[in-house]
């Protein structure tokens, strides 16, 4: 195999999660040119016909699930529906998560629960839920974020808490299925990229934090995605338990 037929994904099935919007539609897309056939998951399924739409169009078939992450028998479905429809899954890219910024003596018992349930729980339950029928050589790819280890200015303890905890899960994982499994585990951390869940902050907010971007812009949505197809590939193939820290130069700064 040539180094570029390294990063080729043709012939897979990837799992995307929270892909009705931003990043999750971005990663979609790119697995499909990379050569993918893509499950796409999401609370808000009417969003989603729009990501199968741009999955289509590379020529490539798509499926649209209704998944809430925070329950794990939406988690199990998913999967399940991947399997009636593909037969396989070799790709799980964790990416659904919501945020918040409340100060931590306002933020509600149920504010910080629901955040660590999706970002977090979310996250297991679809992995322990792919793991269970992943074949070897297999990508698990965690959508952590800078976050988990740096700040950023607002309360943001439930959100760095859930993608700290990611990072976690990512190793213990890895040890857990390498040898076993022979599948890989990974996480990403990106930087500041525009977003549905970026444009909820205070306005302006994104822009005064350039300054701690070296690269001195917000990262570009196919920046990220390139990363993901890169680890889902087999041209990561002896990369596990690992974050690939995508951030413009954010956490050096």
């Amino acid at each position: 195999m040539s180094v570029l037929d390294s990063f080729h994904l043709d012939d897979r099935v990837a799992l995307v999660t929270g892909a009705s919007s931003g990043l999750g539609v971005a990663i979609a897309v790119a697995l499909a040119e990379a050569g993918c056939d893509v499950v796409v998951g999401a609370r808000r399924v009417d969003r989603l016909a729009e990501t199968v739409s741009r999955i289509e169009t590379t020529g490539r078939q798509a499926l649209a699930v209704a998944t809430d992450v925070s329950d794990p028998e939406d988690c199990a479905a998913m999967v399940d529906a991947a399997m009636e429809r593909f037969g396989r899954v070799d790709v799980l890219v964790n990416n659904a998560g919501i945020g918040t910024a409340v100060p931590a003596t306002k933020e509600s018992p149920e504010q910080f629960r629901e955040v660590i349930d999706i970002n977090l729980n979310g996250s297991y339950w679809m992995a322990q839920a792919c793991g269970r029928v992943m074949q070897p050589g297999s990508s698990v790819i965690n959508i952590s974020s800078v976050l988990a280890l740096t700040t950023a200015g607002l309360p943001q303890a439930a959100y760095a808490a859930s993608k700290s905890g990611l990072l976690g899960l990512t190793r213990d994982l890895a040890q857990q299925w390498a040898a076993r499994k022979g599948i890989r585990v990974n996480a990403i951390a990106p930087g500041f990229f525009p977003t549905e869940m970026t444009d909820e902050y205070l306005p302006g907010y994104v822009e005064s934090l350039h300054h701690r971007i070296l690269l001195g812009r917000m990262g570009e949505l196919s920046e990220l995605a390139a990363a993901v197809v890169f680890l889902a590939s087999p041209a990561a193939g002896y990369i596990t338990g690992q974050v690939i820290v995508v951030d413009g130069g954010v956490t050096i700064a």
